[in-house]
């Protein structure tokens, strides 16, 4: 076998989609020979993999029909550019972190949970913002204190109003108090984006947003509108609250939000008179779930009479009472969201980008 008979053979493969040989465009470089073995290289100018494989096929029909026992044919294709990874979009890009409070059902104690845990960030030297995105149901300005103060308007900007070191601004704040709101989804998808947009949020270090209950309109609108860096689940050891619990961690998942861990609210009981934790609930029983979703229990919150009271009057347990059990738990719970932030930004940042409303199984996606 000779650079000849090689060379002869490999001028019958043609360029995909060109009446020139691969030989003629001069790609066909350092080929060696021994015996009736053949290997060889051929440089390439596109990265498309049905051109290398129409290329290799020619090349080893042609030179078996001279007699070459074995073709070794090394394509050398420019590598395909990798697509750009599409940019979260942001409308309050003076935050560099949004923490979403979640959880599958009411009642469970999300918004005394959104408090605390934006407290304790605080007195661990966070700038901390604190949105109540809970619009049927804003229940911060009475957990803050702050329910007859309305904000200052600057411009054409709404000052978030000052509180336990938090900024903090919710629809309470701007509507009168015992006040319905009857809005469909598309208003309620405005309002997220107008507290995001037209708040005048200051270079905040976590913006804490407590979010309805459930998985629909608010939740997909906040998605879509800043880099959620993590989500929260707060849930109630009943298995109807960790059955709801589970859709919270699944939309997480798909929304492409690394998930912070779960908050296990009213988990056992702590008697005022004596200080004893009886577990009258049930305690540690979402495990299994946190198992499921690759997540961890980062506190389990008892009932303490404080903690409703603190509420109820304006003065949240982290703050006012800041060592007692529950708000040690609070401020451990506080520095696990921390690290998970952190250990998201280390990894490049939140990336949930282009998520799209899932239709059910069996149902027709249709317009009205």
């Amino acid at each position: 076998m000779t650079n000849e008979i090689v060379n002869s053979a490999l001028s019958k493969v043609m360029y995909p989609g060109f009446t020139k040989d691969i030989v003629t465009f001069g790609f066909v470089n350092s080929i060696e020979i021994s015996g009736n073995d053949v290997s060889f290289n051929v440089d390439i100018t596109s990265s498309a993999p049905e051109v290398a494989k129409q290329i290799t096929d020619d090349a080893t029909k042609e030179l078996k029909a001279v007699g070459v026992a074995n073709v070794t044919c090394n394509i050398k294709a420019p590598k395909m550019p990798e697509a750009p990874k599409p940019k979260s979009k942001n409308i309050a890009p003076q935050v560099k972190n949004f923490l979403m409070v979640s959880s599958g059902k009411g009642g469970v104690g999300k918004s005394t949970t959104s408090v605390n845990i934006a407290i304790a960030l605080a007195a661990q030297g966070k700038k901390v913002g604190l949105l109540d995105a809970d619009i049927y149901g804003p229940n911060i300005p009475r957990m803050l204190g702050i329910s007859d103060v309305k904000p200052e308007i600057n411009g054409n900007k709404v000052l978030p109003i000052k509180a336990y070191g938090l900024e903090v601004m919710s629809m309470g704040s701007l509507m009168e108090e015992g006040q319905s709101l009857m809005w469909r989804g598309a208003m309620i998808m405005k309002a997220i984006e107008q507290f995001l947009r037209d708040i005048l949020w200051s270079e905040l270090d976590c913006l804490v947003i407590d979010m309805p209950p459930g998985t629909g309109d608010a939740q997909l609108t906040l998605a879509q509108s800043v880099p959620v860096t993590a989500g929260l689940v707060v849930t109630t050891p009943q298995a109807v609250s960790i059955d709801d619990s589970r859709r919270s961690l699944d939309m997480f998942k798909k929304l492409n939000i690394p998930i912070a861990g779960i908050v296990e609210n009213m988990s056992g009981f702590i008697a005022p008179d004596t200080g004893v934790e009886y577990d009258i609930f049930g305690k540690g029983t979402s495990q299994p779930m946190a198992d499921e979703f690759d997540t961890k229990i980062i506190a389990e919150i008892p009932i303490e009479s404080s903690i409703r009271t603190g509420g109820d009057e304006g003065k949240p347990i982290t703050f006012v009472n800041p060592t007692s059990e529950s708000a040690k738990r609070y401020a451990a719970a506080a520095e696990s969201v921390w690290a998970t932030i952190l250990a998201v930004n280390a990894a490049g940042g939140a990336s949930n980008e282009s998520v799209q409303p899932t239709t059910p199984p069996g149902v027709s996606a249709c317009s009205t």
